[in-house]
């Protein structure tokens, strides 16, 4: 048992030096990410906030004030928020595209409050940064592989952590706040990381769904006993006609029958014509992504089919919950906040654990200069 603990002692250190700096950098972009929803308004007040002036103009005009912000680009996705003092947001060009457009919209005036690139948005940058640590492909290898570590981190952590003896138990579970600088420092890092430690596995393990490919189809597998499958994209029946004048604002009334409750609604509007329009409504205080969809054929206006959150797989369920456990959301503020405490805790293990590599290397020089000197 000493032995394997020296093994595994050694392998956290120096695997925690190497990937040091990318676990700062993905902590603290992860803190920023969890309250990405309650800074947003407040950072960019501008452009996500609104004073509300009676009714909110159609979607219809909506998104042709959209569609006329950027020269040749179309409306691709627009975000009405259940919050009635809340912009408007277009996304205007397709997914795939660098040049990805955004724009935010007064509701209640049409007028256009910001426009640009959507991936310069300040949190999309923190995402980019979070996941690819602003180098493409190649960043997201490196992220995915400093998550694999992170997580034999936290397991081999828990291993040096384990008390040698009944003596030790104590020691273990409080931090000596009146200790030495040493001992403190050790038990910032290794008390604290033990409390912490099931946080960390749950930030970890969901991580690997956006860091590797089996991971996100292990959960299908997992939860429905089958690989998940990609579902035919549905088309419209009325092929060539020209689009009626007020659709989109009657697709939000026949969403709003067959889900009949208050929430934000979104157009996925898909270049190509001969592909439905998706209309999906969600509730604002949703914390598993509770997301009803509708189809609607672009030219026409009828709806095509329907897909509730309730006819939703096991896996797909889960597969939406994983982005509100690994950012804390789940159970709202109580949550973010631990989570919010793990970021900047995790952000400060490197340091930590750097400063006790640094005490063991002068302890070692002492020694060896006894030796010299005897």
């Amino acid at each position: 048992m000493k032995k394997f603990k020296k093994i595994t002692g050694w392998m956290h250190l120096w695997l925690g030096l190497a990937v040091g700096l990318i676990l700062i950098i993905v902590a603290l972009t992860g803190g920023l990410l969890t309250f990405e929803q309650e800074l947003e308004p407040i950072l960019f007040n501008k452009r996500e906030v609104v004073l509300p002036a009676g009714q909110r103009l159609p979607a219809d005009s909506l998104i042709h004030t959209a569609n006329a912000v950027f020269a040749n680009s179309q409306v691709s996705r627009l975000i009405i928020p259940q919050d009635l003092t809340r912009s408007v947001e277009a996304r205007i060009g397709t997914k795939g595209e660098k040049g990805l457009k955004v724009a935010y919209i007064n509701p209640y005036n049409g007028q256009v409050l910001y426009k640009g690139v959507y991936t310069q948005l300040f949190y999309q940058q923190v995402r980019s940064l979070h996941r690819y640590l602003f180098l493409g492909a190649t960043g997201k290898i490196i992220t995915g592989i400093s998550c694999a570590i992170t997580l034999f981190m936290v397991i081999s952590g828990l291993v040096i952590w384990w008390p040698a003896n009944k003596s030790a138990i104590k020691q273990r579970f409080k931090i000596k706040w009146n200790a030495s600088g040493k001992r403190l420092n050790w038990d910032l890092h290794a008390v604290t990381g033990f409390y912490l430690s099931i946080i960390l596995l749950c930030i970890t393990l969901t991580g690997f769904v956006w860091s590797y490919d089996w991971a996100d189809r292990l959960i299908y597998q997992l939860a429905d006993g089958k690989k998940t499958e990609k579902s035919d994209k549905i088309k419209n029946i009325a092929k060539g006609k020209k689009i009626i004048p007020g659709i989109y604002q009657a697709m939000i009334v026949q969403t709003d029958s067959i889900y009949p409750y208050p929430g934000s609604v979104a157009f996925n509007i898909p270049a190509k014509g001969a592909l439905a329009v998706t209309v999906q409504k969600e509730p604002e205080a949703s914390r598993v992504r509770q997301i009803d969809a509708a189809y609607f054929d672009s030219h026409t206006g009828k709806l095509l089919s329907t897909l509730p959150y309730s006819k939703l797989t096991t896996g797909d369920k889960i597969r939406r919950m994983i982005l509100t456990i690994h950012t804390g959301s789940l159970l709202g503020w109580p949550t973010k906040l631990l989570y919010l405490f793990t970021a900047l805790f995790t952000a400060s293990l490197p340091v930590t654990g750097f400063l006790m590599w640094l005490g063991k290397q002068k302890k070692l020089k002492l020694k060896l200069s006894n030796k010299i000197t005897l």
